[in-house]
């Protein structure tokens, strides 16, 4: 059995929710954005594409300044209703890039991002989840999604594991790009 790897040929980010009217109520909303937007400049570095859903726009609002301007120019911003993102048009991105891994980032944990995590790993993708780029309104929910999606086939993962696992290798030539957004990694609020 192979070993599940972040690879930049073989994955996209799907950030989830991460909206202006939603974000004041996040605990560690701050790192959680940070670490995100984080993920999107280095997911534009490495030429990976980038999904980015928004939940209930009339009423949440659209994504936060810090991710929306951290997103490459060719992500797909998809709106939903579902609290589930793999909703058709974040399932035709990804099969229109043929990346059968899903590196997950967002808000809630334990809805919109674990209902997202189950439902992609039910589809067949394999699934990594940044555990510092992911929060909830409530503190107490995280663990317990976390948990759930490592039980069902997840692979958590942390910002900076992410970034090095994806370049890899530090004689690749996008290694100082990415060097330079791992030190902007947040720690724990």
């Amino acid at each position: 059995m192979a070993l599940p790897r972040l690879r930049p040929e073989s994955t996209a980010l799907l950030v989830v929710d991460i909206q202006e009217r939603l974000m004041p109520t996040i605990a560690a909303a701050e790192r959680v954005a940070a670490n995100s937007a984080l993920l999107a400049r280095a997911a534009g570095v490495l030429g990976m594409p980038v999904i980015c859903t928004e939940q209930y726009v009339r009423g949440l609002g659209h994504t936060v300044p810090v991710v929306r301007e951290a997103l490459p120019v060719t992500a797909h911003v998809v709106e939903k209703t579902r609290f589930s993102a793999l909703v058709p048009g974040v399932r035709e991105a990804l099969r229109t890039h043929r990346r059968p891994a899903v590196l997950v980032c967002g808000v809630e944990a334990h809805v919109c991002v674990l209902q997202s995590v189950l439902d992609l790993v039910a589809a067949g993708w394999t699934v990594f989840h940044a555990t510092d780029a992911i929060s909830a309104g409530q503190a107490d929910q995280v663990e317990p999604a976390f948990r759930r999606m490592e039980r069902a086939g997840s692979l958590p993962t942390g910002t900076l594991g992410a970034m090095y696992e994806l370049v890899g290798d530090a004689a690749d030539v996008r290694f100082k790009d990415i060097l330079a957004l791992a030190k902007q990694v947040r720690k724990n609020d």
